[in-house]
């Protein structure tokens, strides 16, 4: 089970010294991938298998949510962007939710195949206004969003990968990005709940983890939910009753810098109420937070032992592995079917970003 509460990453495709020094720290709970990390799934699994044998319990975690937010590409099945299975929602909600669930499972498998734990999904915020979730978003609407998102887990659990709904309590209604931009949402609380918040709670049973947004609303508290005892402490945890794992967002996104510096932003993630802070693209600031939880001798959580995932056994390739799971062959051919007929090269999108969502 992991112990420390730091999340971080690594530059390259392969460990470095730095990388194996970094990973040794009993405060380094959690990595997390990125599209510079990954030529093919081989190297991948190769990648993660050295941060096993660096720090035996450390949970890997990836974006791979489908469409512009996919990690993992050459050599990878391709994913639709979730809102494609809104739209097809409706027009055919049963067959969108069937396919719903293939999208969660295939995704599931070979994240899990090349010895990822788990992936930040599914995003459960609505399709709003807002500049950075966009058809990231299942739906417009919340019912919709339920409906798709709880076949989506379904597949995610039966491949044997836990479930991260993000950005809690929504962040489709606020247009900045708050990876660049301070984001203010001014609504009333009963606003927020009644709309956005409703996907988060009529999932709640098939959820293991949450995400906070770095949003502040501004009539509940006057800090990012991430950084609020508010919304982690009062409504998460007492209100809606959750036990599962919070993880911050990353903490070097431009909202997050509200709170001070690298490390005043892990302390008040953690004196928050989240279990682990994510600190990404930012070295110097990954061994920051590393001193400051040495300095907060927090105790680790045994909910993190949740997020492992049925990581299988390397047969060699992608494909082979990931025989290994029974239903994947089906779940390939029908999203590739479903969305992607035309497509020839193993993606037709790229995504240069390298932030976390």
């Amino acid at each position: 089970m992991a112990t420390g509460i730091i999340m971080a990453d690594v530059a390259g495709k392969v460990l470095d010294d730095s990388d194996v020094a970094l990973l040794a720290n009993p405060e380094v709970g959690g990595m997390i991938l990125f599209a510079r990390n990954v030529e093919s799934p081989e190297q991948v699994r190769a990648l993660t298998d050295a941060m096993r044998a660096a720090n035996p319990d450390v949970l890997i975690a990836v974006d791979q949510e489908g469409g512009r937010v996919a990690r993992f590409r050459t050599g990878f099945s391709p994913l639709p962007a979730m809102g494609r299975l809104g739209e097809l929602y409706d027009v055919d909600a049963d067959k969108a939710c069937q396919l719903a669930y293939d999208c969660g499972y295939l995704m599931a498998a070979e994240v899990l195949a090349v010895g990822v734990d788990f992936s930040f999904a599914p995003v459960l915020d609505i399709n709003g206004v807002s500049l950075v979730i966009g058809d990231r978003a299942f739906h417009a609407k919340p019912d919709a969003i339920v409906a798709l998102s709880a076949r989506f887990m379904d597949g995610m659990k039966d491949a044997g990968m836990a479930t991260t709904g993000k950005h809690f309590p929504g962040h489709g209604s606020i247009a900045p990005d708050s990876h660049v931009a301070d984001a203010i949402d001014e609504r009333s609380f009963d606003e927020i709940f009644n709309f956005d918040t409703q996907t988060f709670v009529k999932t709640l049973d098939k959820l293991d983890a949450l995400m906070p947004a770095h949003v502040i609303f501004s009539q509940v508290d006057d800090k990012p939910a991430g950084f609020s005892s508010v919304w982690i402490h009062e409504i998460i945890r007492e209100k809606l009753g959750f036990d599962g794992v919070l993880f911050s967002d990353d903490l070097n996104m431009k909202a997050a810098h509200v709170a001070g510096g690298v490390d005043a932003r892990v302390r008040a993630a953690i004196d928050a109420g989240c279990d682990m802070a994510l600190v990404c693209n930012d070295r110097a600031g990954a061994l920051l937070a590393i001193e400051t939880a040495k300095q907060m001798q927090t105790l680790p959580h045994q909910r993190f032992g949740r997020m492992k995932g049925n990581i299988p056994t390397w047969l060699g390739d992608l494909e082979t592995t990931c025989q290994q799971f029974a239903y994947w062959a089906h779940a390939k051919a029908s999203v590739q079917a479903a969305f992607f007929a035309e497509v020839t090269t193993p993606c037709d999108t790229k995504d240069p970003t390298n932030y976390t969502a």
